[in-house]
């Protein structure tokens, strides 16, 4: 299994927490991320562990699973130019328009 610990320097967010009857462990606000499920791991010593993860649409499933186009990204955003192709506003088909 791949190292979930990331990064070893870990933060107290609370203290005491215990389950409550229907054995659930309330996650401080601080915490709560919209959009965010968990991964759950555990040691032999008890620590439980919460992996955040995100999910993306399936047909943008694709990038991930082929390296070289995911390099070509990678590569891409390194490079930071950015080419400003002024406002696309005329191309909006509804009333709503932001304004930029």
């Amino acid at each position: 299994m791949a190292t979930i610990i990331k990064d070893e320097n870990l933060t107290r967010v609370a203290k005491s927490v215990k389950p409550d009857p229907k054995r659930r462990v309330l996650l401080p606000k601080v915490l709560v991320v919209e959009d965010i499920t968990y991964h759950i791991y555990t040691n032999n010593s008890g620590q439980i562990v919460l992996d955040p993860q995100v999910t993306i649409p399936a047909h943008e499933l694709w990038i991930f699973e082929n390296r070289e186009a995911l390099d070509l990204v990678d590569k891409g955003m390194a490079e930071e130019r950015v080419i400003n192709r002024g406002s696309f506003a005329k191309y909006v088909k509804n009333e709503t328009r932001v304004k930029v």
